[in-house]
């Protein structure tokens, strides 16, 4: 994986135990894909829980956070721009927003901030009748959470669907359903986040028998941990129950290849495709820091673009991730 993504990822997903403030580097800006790429799966998993559109949230998602890259997003993995309010007990960050020295929410990882906006959308009066609409209406979604007053900007609707459509995240919306919901579910519908048991700490964890990370990281629905300085592909088989043959299959690797801090290390087999249809890539990019970051098997990755196994894409290249170069037709 390139030198740019690697730390990316490292200050983007440890962002709740590094949070000295500091600015990212010149060049090292989440790009839109690449946010699409890594949280999509948390939108779907969300979107099957509580019935909040995964368009609405990626949308949402991307706006709010400046695409991963907010001060907010970073310092306290705050992805919706969600207030403390007077029932939130868990960790906060204070930043100027509509007033001053505002405090807002802060999570131990992005995933928390994920679920507890699906939950916060279906926990309120005012968004109930939102879950009356078709699930794939992302038009009624954006302009509904305008007017309940999600946000301030009048234009907030319109962001929203032009995301939506430059994106085609309307087609993650396809994989859901329905689900309204009555004045008794707004009572009774449990959060994921027990915030007395998950309030962000500012020093690494550390031990043989702990980790940084969690099972809920995904990427194309596949399960990864992110490696740790000093971390070798023997010590990670070892804590994950995997033969060493496993791991490296899993992540199309070779036992000599080292391991570098924050890197991706699937604990599963790849997909054969992503959902999301093209990449262009990017300077230092390799076929397989590619498909490691979309979680798709780099022969296939080869296969459907036509490309020599033993030859590397270009700067600028655009690369198919879910059907053929030559056919345009899913595999």
């Amino acid at each position: 994986m390139n030198k740019k993504l690697l730390v990316l990822f490292a200050i983007y997903l440890f962002s709740g135990f590094n949070t000295n403030g500091k600015a990212q580097a010149k060049g090292d800006r989440m790009t839109p894909e690449e946010y699409i790429a890594l949280f999509k799966d948390a939108a779907l998993t969300d979107m099957s829980r509580t019935g909040v559109p995964a368009s609405i949230t990626m949308a949402q998602g991307m706006y709010e956070s400046d695409y991963g890259n907010s001060p907010l997003a970073l310092n306290a993995n705050n992805h919706f721009g969600i207030k403390c309010h007077v029932e939130w007990d868990g960790a906060t960050y204070h930043q100027d927003d509509d007033a001053a020295d505002e405090c807002f929410r802060k999570y131990k990882n992005v995933q928390e901030s994920y679920d507890d906006h699906s939950v916060f959308l279906r926990s309120r009066e005012r968004y109930k009748t939102l879950f009356n609409l078709d699930i794939t209406d992302y038009k009624g979604w954006a302009r509904g959470l305008k007017k309940a007053g999600y946000a301030t900007n009048p234009q907030y609707a319109q962001k929203l669907i032009d995301l939506i459509e430059r994106y085609n995240l309307s087609d993650l919306d396809k994989q859901g359903t329905k689900m309204p919901i009555q004045i008794a579910d707004l009572k009774k519908l449990p959060s994921t986040i027990s915030h007395n048991e998950t309030r962000v700490t500012e020093k690494p964890v550390t031990g043989k028998s702990q980790s940084l990370f969690t099972s809920i990281n995904t990427v194309n629905n596949v399960p990864f941990v992110r490696a740790r300085k000093g971390d070798t592909w023997l010590k990670l088989t070892r804590e994950n129950n995997l033969e060493l043959w496993q791991i490296l299959s899993y992540n199309d690797a070779d036992k000599n290849v080292i391991l570098h801090e924050g890197e991706i290390v699937f604990l599963k087999t790849k997909r054969n495709k992503s959902e999301l249809e093209k990449h262009v890539v990017k300077d230092g990019e390799t076929m397989r820091s590619i498909a490691q970051l979309y979680g798709v098997k780099l022969k296939k990755l080869y296969r459907m673009n036509r490309i020599a196994s033993d030859s590397q894409a270009k700067s600028g290249d655009v690369l198919y991730l879910n059907k053929s170069l030559l056919l345009g037709l899913p595999l």
